[in-house]
């Protein structure tokens, strides 16, 4: 089947740090996204959906002209492009800042520091914003697509604004951050162009359980009936915990969603109250 027929179309990056992290969504959400070669286009056969390997920075405009009808790429993509989309979630990977740095010997403090000097960056527009809502409007920027913190180093620009993960390429080319610009992720976003939304919308359930699930694991545990009040304030759950009885009547079976980041706090405090057989089962999905 050609992606040309495909009744719902999904961009998802090419390369780069975006591209695992989105297949592995779409996986979970029951898409089985088949990448072979250099082929750059796979439909799945189990939902029809077809998945298109586009850069990261096209992704916007196509889902903007409605070529696809939904794309993952990252926040600051979206700004940058100022194409008008939809975001329908934020999907907590590729966390990532966009900064401004210099040379760690420069002699500049602040974005005001460099009117009338040249900063190079990708995100041009983000960073003439930027430098006009700090009072710089003399800043020259200067869009580079190529390595660009080799630039500073270089003499060829005072100034970056670039995206910062982890701080270590800033580090090795002998520059500092002096002002975070903003934060950013990866994003699903959608069209705004006629489409078929009963599709989309029946993608956008399966991935938002995917993400739901991905925050809560189920707990089990056997709790003296005695003390099933005090443990229901431990582990109260989405709504309700599920509560069943036992072959002995002293004691009783709970199931209930716990948040990962609470867990091993409450399995604590549930082993201090008296409960035994306690178990951590991971969640793949949900729909709350």
């Amino acid at each position: 089947m050609s992606p040309l027929a495909a009744k719902l179309k999904i961009a998802v990056p090419s390369k780069g740090r975006l591209r695992n992290r989105s297949v592995e969504l779409l996986t979970q959400a029951g898409l089985r996204v088949r990448s072979e070669g250099r082929r750059l286009h796979c439909v799945c056969s189990e939902t029809g959906i077809g998945v298109i390997f586009a850069h990261t920075q096209d992704i916007p405009g196509l889902v903007a002209e409605g070529a696809v009808d939904l794309g993952i790429t990252g926040s600051d993509l979206v700004l940058e492009k100022g194409v008008p989309v939809d975001e329908h979630r934020r999907l907590g990977f590729g966390e990532c800042r966009l900064s401004l740095a210099i040379h760690v010997d420069a002699p500049f403090s602040g974005p005001g520091d460099l009117n009338g000097r040249r900063v190079g960056s990708k995100f041009p527009r983000l960073a003439r914003e930027f430098f006009v809502k700090e009072g710089a409007e003399d800043v020259h920027i200067i869009e580079i697509q190529g390595a660009v913190e080799a630039m500073v180093p270089l003499g060829m620009v005072d100034g970056i604004v670039e995206i910062v993960e982890t701080g270590a390429s800033l580090v090795e080319n002998d520059l500092r951050e002096v002002a975070v610009i903003l934060r950013a992720q990866a994003v699903l976003i959608g069209t705004r162009m006629e489409h078929d939304a009963v599709a989309r919308d029946r993608l956008l359930r399966r991935i938002e359980g995917v993400m739901v699930a991905s925050r809560y694991s189920l707990v089990e545990y056997n709790c003296p009936a005695k003390l099933i009040e005090r443990a229901r304030a431990i582990t109260p759950g989405f709504s309700a915990p599920t509560i069943q009885q036992t072959g002995d009547p002293n004691w009783l079976a709970v199931k209930v969603l716990v948040a990962k980041a609470e867990i091993h706090g409450v399995v604590d405090q549930l082993e201090e109250l008296g409960c035994a057989a306690i178990l951590e089962t991971e969640v793949r999905h949900a729909r709350l």
